[in-house]
């Protein structure tokens, strides 16, 4: 029976939305090129019918071209059929492009979801926060030991200000007065000079003359 009528497998496939729409763009070519045609055809008509006169053989002209032109007119409505035919099917090609990218979309998330799942769920939050309870301890014991080893052990714990800032007064005070001494040790005569040094250029005071007397 199989080999009489032939098997289900034997079927050829059905065409698909796309071989739809190139067997649809192949066919509207076909009415294109009829329909420049007959508009070549209806030209010439034009064009005979301008040169000759009324009458008989420009009548059967004329009887060509509405033909010609009924045709055209059917041609051009067949191919605005087949021009929507088109339309639709690229409009119904791009819906299902797109719901099968938001398949693929809620597939990939779906995936992801069951990851996600997975890996969080060797996560436990208790040990987390216990992991950052410590390294708080751990951050704040270092504070205390760098400041314990930063910690000078010659100055008293308690200074008064007030007295470190007399003290520095005074220290002022006693560089002022050994500045002042030393300039004037610097002016005085040695103890073992009698007069007082002369200057260059100027002659010594020579001592008067006794005046005697008659």
């Amino acid at each position: 029976m199989n080999r009489i009528f032939g098997s289900s497998s034997s079927k050829k496939p059905k065409p698909s939305l796309q071989d739809a729409i190139t067997s649809t763009d192949t066919r509207m070519q076909s009415v294109e090129i009829k329909v420049k045609k007959l508009d070549a055809e209806l030209g010439r008509y034009k064009e005979q019918m301008s040169k000759l006169r009324n009458g008989p053989g420009k009548s059967a002209i004329e009887q060509r071209a509405l033909r010609t032109l009924k045709q055209r007119k059917m041609y051009e409505s067949q191919l605005a059929q087949l021009q929507q035919q088109t339309f639709n099917m690229e409009s119904a090609a791009l819906a299902t492009e797109n719901l099968r990218n938001t398949m693929a979309t809620v597939d990939a998330m779906k995936v992801a979801n069951k990851e996600m799942k997975k890996q969080y769920g060797k996560i436990e939050v208790d040990k987390i926060e216990t992991m950052h309870y410590d390294m708080e301890d751990l951050l704040e014991q270092a504070n205390d030991i760098q400041e314990s080893l930063g910690r000078s052990y010659a100055v008293p714990d308690e200074i008064d200000e007030a007295d470190l800032q007399a003290e520095l007064d005074a220290l002022s005070l006693e560089d002022e007065d050994e500045g002042t001494s030393y300039l004037a040790d610097l002016n005085k005569a040695p103890d073992y000079v009698d007069e007082e040094p002369v200057e260059m250029g100027e002659a010594p005071n020579k001592p008067e003359a006794l005046k005697t007397t008659a």
